[in-house]
């Protein structure tokens, strides 16, 4: 991990973009609002964004975080349950899994899709008994929270000693060229396209907000950093392009060693090739 000091306590700033700076005073809410207003669009809006490759993706850092079948699993920030579908796939069902989400519209088409406990509320407060998971995901999501550290906390607090969190994250290219094709791609073309299709301003705002909190997120030492700062073990970072990072960490076995989970190079080659 680099020596590079980054915030680590930074939530999105307030003023993401004009299209919904007007809203900004309302904070958390604006954000609640925003995804249960556009929540019908939001798995057409990740098919574009992707080109269909989001659900490949997912399995592969599921894939590579080690998650397994037999394990109690949580998918913070759920959704629309796009992980969480994965999570299951993934392990043949023999996996139960909880999700948590802060949209109640989210939860809805969650629920119409998978048959799975789902429960309205925030990362920062998970209403979950204290190391009742083996495994703790969050898809896209860490961006939105306003309280990251707090977040962390109750990821490891809901683990089991030897447990893993595992977050996917997106950041913008270091690289200025690589940075302007994402910006043109992420932040011009996917909202248009999103509008487009769902003739739906609020799809097209809710592409531009991501966005947005893409290019102020943290960069991926600091989200280590935070982790690491939160009582996480073996931190880890696979990183695809520097815009797409899935980072891992596992909670203390009684001050032991762990050995990481599929964190390495050749089992990423296996799993794909």
């Amino acid at each position: 991990m680099s020596n590079h000091q980054e915030p680590v306590l930074a939530a999105p700033p307030p003023d993401l973009g004009r299209a919904y700076a007007a809203n900004s005073a309302r904070g958390g809410r604006f954000v609640r609002d925003m995804f249960n207003n556009t929540a019908r669009h939001y798995d057409l809006a990740n098919r574009i964004f992707s080109m269909g490759s989001g659900g490949w993706y997912r399995r592969a850092c599921l894939h590579w975080g080690g998650l397994r079948p037999g394990m109690q699993a949580v998918d913070v920030a759920v959704g629309t349950g796009l992980l969480a579908q994965e999570m299951i796939a993934l392990t043949g069902g023999q996996c139960a899994v909880i999700g948590l989400d802060v949209s109640e519209s989210m939860l809805a088409i969650a629920k119409a899709k998978l048959e799975i406990p789902l429960v309205q509320a925030a990362a920062e407060a998970l209403p979950l008994a204290s190391a009742s998971a083996d495994f703790v995901a969050m898809g896209y999501a860490l961006r939105h929270i306003a309280d990251i550290p707090a977040a962390l906390r109750e990821a490891l607090r809901i683990l089991r000693p030897g447990g893993t969190v595992l977050l996917l994250e997106i950041s913008a290219p270091r690289h200025r060229l690589a940075r302007a094709l994402a910006a043109a791609y992420i932040g011009g073309l996917v909202p248009l396209m999103s509008l487009v299709t769902t003739r739906d301003q609020g799809a097209r705002t809710l592409m531009r907000y991501h966005w947005d909190t893409i290019l102020n997120h943290m960069r991926p030492e600091a989200v280590q950093g935070a982790l690491a700062a939160s009582g996480f073990k073996n931190v880890d970072c696979w990183s695809e392009l520097d815009l797409f990072h899935c980072y891992a960490g596992t909670k203390d076995l009684e001050n032991a060693t762990l050995p990481p989970v599929f964190r390495s190079k050749s089992a990423r080659e296996n799993f794909f090739f």
